[in-house]
């Protein structure tokens, strides 16, 4: 059995609705008690290394405190691609793990069945 760390979130793949090779429209999405639980309305961005690959800065909207709680970036998009995640059924995205591993940084990892 796993143990489940402390800052662990599961979160799932995100896309506005258009598949681009350049990974635009591309992000992950998480629970609303997993946004107000670990992450501070004062960062302006956090940075996600994508699962031992490069670390990616992305921007935190106004709208991620509203009802966009998506992390929107290209290089997470390309990313998904890459491990051949970016085109999925419609209501079964691919599920990830998302740790914070320290002060606005975070570790993306596939979840693997």
């Amino acid at each position: 059995m796993k143990t489940q760390r402390f800052y662990e979130m599961k979160v799932f793949g995100w896309n506005n609705g258009q598949w681009k090779r350049t990974g635009a429209g591309y992000g992950i999405r998480m629970s609303r008690s997993d946004r107000d639980k670990y992450f501070q309305r004062t960062w302006d961005s956090i940075f996600i290394e994508l699962e031992g690959n490069e670390d990616v800065e992305v921007n935190l909207s106004n709208s991620f405190w509203q009802s966009c709680r998506e992390l929107r970036s290209a290089q997470i998009g390309r990313w998904m691609i890459g491990k051949g995640l970016a085109a999925w059924t419609k209501g079964s995205p691919p599920v990830f793990e998302l740790e914070l591993i320290g002060n606005r940084k975070f570790i993306l990892r596939e979840l693997k069945a």
